[in-house]
Order: C-alpha cells, then structure tokens, then sequence
C-alpha cells in the first residue's frame, strides 16, 4: 500500500482463505475457510508500525489483525488467538509473562536444494567447522552481519537480552526480554524477518529449519512463562515465603495435560520431528524437572521472584503467535481445572508412556485431530482449518522419494 493510502485509512482487505495458505502455497477446500472465501479486514495495529532500516528504499510494515468485517478476531488468525487466551486470563485478575528464546543457522547461500548447507566463508576466509560453541570470538567471522542486526534490532526497538553461538555449526541464539505475550509473540516474529531480510543484503541465508543439518542440534523456540497478578504484578508462581504454590502446580499440570494434543502446533512441519526424535537437549516428552534439559518443561534455576517455566518443545520452526497461545492456554486449563502434575524427573529417567508425545507429524495431527481439548480452547474451524493445511503439506512431501531411499533401499532384495 503506499503511505498516503495507509496515512488515509483506506481499509485493506484480504481473502479469507489466506489464512490457510499451506507453504507449497496452495490451499485446502473452501469449506474450512468459508465456501465463499469472503474478505477479511487487516487492521494495523498502532504500536506495530516499523520503518524498515535494512531497506534502500523509504518501507514501512505493520503488523495488523485479521478481523471480519462484521466485527470481532476471525477465529484463523494466531495474532487473535493469542489476544484470546491473554484476555482469558485478564478475566481471572492474571496476566502471563513470556520470553522467548530462538535459535538459527546462518549458511552460505543454497542453491541446491538437494545439497546439504554450508557455513559461509568468513571473514579469515575459511567456513566454520563447529568447534565455536559458546565462543566470543565465534562470530568474527559474520562481523559485518551481526553489526546490521544489532543495528536493525535498535531501529525496530527489539531489546535483546543475550546473543551467543549456539552448538550447531555456524549456530546462534538470541534470548529476547521477558514481557507481555503479544509483544514478545510480534518481536519474535520480526526478528526472524529482520534476519533473513539483512542475510540477504550479505550474501548470507538464515534458516529457520527445526533440523537442517544431520548429526548436529537443531534450533528451537523455547518459551519462559510465569503468571502475574493484574495490578500487583506479583509472580503467582510463588507464596509470601518464596516457595512454589499451587497455582504452579496447576499449570504444570495443565501444560502435561496439553503438549501432546497440542504437538503439532508447536512442531508444525515435517522436519520439526527430525530435531524432536535426534534430541540434543530437545526433549519429546512432557515430564518436568528442575533444571533438567532432558524434560519437556524444565524449571530454571533463579529466585523465587522469577520462577517460571520453560517449554522446551517448540522449534524455531513454528509460529510465535501460535505456540504461544498453545502453551499459555494448557496452563490457564490446568489453571481452572486444578489440575495436578506428575512428579517432578531428576537426572537420567524412562519417558513414561503417558507422558510421551508423538514424534512424527501424521502422529500429531491425529492426536490433534481427535482432541476435544483443542477444540475447546481454540475452536473447531481454527483447529479443522489448521489440520487441513497442514495434511496437504504432508502430502506434498510423501509425493517425493528422498536421496536415503535411493541411495539405501534401491539395492535391496
């Protein structure tokens, strides 16, 4: 749109169906999104309007909802699902906390797709061999790149907490600060914008991928939550003696209760369950622990004022609006429904059975299919819709025959 039409307030529209676009970019029937695929109004929110600093050109973007026109969120837009499940629990006197923390490649560019990633060749002139993890000097290399981002993050007001290498080869995390769910859910989703738009101006491709290299860690999404009190702003985690309550129960309980109904939104793609079923600190499970990487939900350590709870599942792979939503929502059910947790895993441990998620999209989107759960807390045409897209790019990828099954199978008997 150009800037007198926004300036203006001319209203832009878009057909509903969008909302459902599978990523091959076709779309599942018309009844999932309504048989007329009626327009939606896109509404810009006002506190989410960016001057792009990494374009030449004068851009700007804003993030808008997705409303109907006769009023109200549509039920297919994450951005209104997530505003649904904050007011659920602003009608309980509460507001949630989240922080998210995101991993990604940064590769050479890909112009092979049947070829593995590189890491680019640095500034010394040689690729990065993984021996970085964890090192000051391990991005010296990209330099010039992570001096943009820096510079980017400033401009569209994203304060970040800590950057670092991560395990993976040419690997990296940015822990974004601790706030509102929305807020967060939109700085995650223009960062990862903000970095594929400056690795393109570099020569650079960042990938987003759960797994995108073999025998190496994949990226995830994880999420901190914690619960305050409107007003007060006090943790509901902990009592006046800094020890858990119960409300902390319940929503651990309540996240156990969700995570495998919920799976598949927070691993949405086929390749999210290469990194979940190869776990380098990627736990499929939803047990919790203290401080233990190998859980689903893991509690750091920190004081008592800052007692949260960390959702290991996600991947860098999924939609912050949505994952976020899943995961508060199974909360606030554990929440109301008083729900107890399993006990608490220490050191090595047996997933038990009841606590064990599916580790293959097809599992996923069955379980989700047949929650009642996520109906219940998401509606049947988001999650209908939801499963809809995502069986048609399950499809696509079964219509392939990939390298291992020529390479391996077609010497068999």
């Amino acid at each position: 749109m150009t800037a007198e039409g926004f300036l203006e307030g001319r209203r832009l529209q878009l057909a509903r169906g969008v909302l459902l676009q599978c990523i091959m970019g076709g779309y599942p029937p018309a009844r999932f999104y309504g048989s007329d695929d009626g327009d939606l109004a896109l509404v810009a929110d006002p506190a989410q309007i960016h001057r792009l600093p990494w374009s030449d050109e004068p851009r700007a973007m804003a993030i808008c909802d997705a409303d109907e026109l006769s009023g109200g969120s549509s039920s297919l837009s994450t951005r209104g699902q997530l505003k649904a499940v904050i007011a659920r629990y602003a009608a309980h006197g509460l507001a949630p906390v989240v922080a998210t923390e995101l991993e990604f490649f940064v590769f050479a560019p890909n112009t092979d797709p049947t070829q593995p990633f590189r890491p680019p060749v640095g500034l010394d002139g040689r690729r990065e061999d993984g021996q970085s993890a964890f090192s000051v000097s391990s991005n010296n290399g990209l330099r010039p790149f992570f001096s943009e981002v820096y510079k980017c993050m400033a401009a569209l007001g994203l304060p970040r907490d800590t950057f670092m290498h991560e395990m993976g080869v040419s690997q990296f995390e940015i822990n974004l600060l601790h706030g509102d769910p929305l807020l967060l859910a939109d700085q995650t989703f223009l960062f990862k914008h903000l970095l594929k738009e400056v690795a393109l101006k570099h020569g650079l491709s960042v990938v987003c991928m759960a797994k995108p290299l073999a025998h190496t860690p994949g990226s995830s999404m994880h999420i901190h939550q914690s619960v305050v009190e409107i007003g007060s702003g006090k943790n509901v985690f902990t009592d006046s003696n800094g020890e858990p309550t119960s409300m902390f129960r319940h929503f651990i309980g309540g996240q156990q209760a969700g995570l495998a109904d919920f799976t598949a939104l927070f691993a949405p793609n086929v390749n999210s369950y290469q990194r979940l079923c190869h776990p380098y600190a990627s736990p499929n499970n939803a047990c919790w622990s203290h401080d233990n990487r190998a859980a689903g939900l893991r509690i750091p350590a920190s004081s008592p004022a800052a007692r949260r709870v960390e959702n290991r599942l996600p991947g860098a792979d999924a939609n912050p609006y949505l994952a976020i939503a899943a995961s508060l929502a199974a909360g606030l059910h554990g929440i109301e429904q008083e729900l107890e947790p399993s006990a608490a895993i220490q050191g090595e441990f047996a997933v038990p059975d009841n606590l064990a998620l599916p580790c293959t999209l097809h599992a996923a989107l069955e379980r989700l299919k047949r929650s009642q759960l996520a109906r219940e807390l998401f509606g049947s045409e988001f999650i209908e819709g939801y499963i809809a897209s995502k069986t048609m790019e399950l499809t696509s990828f079964f219509d392939e025959i990939t390298p291992w099954e020529r390479r391996v199978l077609a010497a068999q008997a």
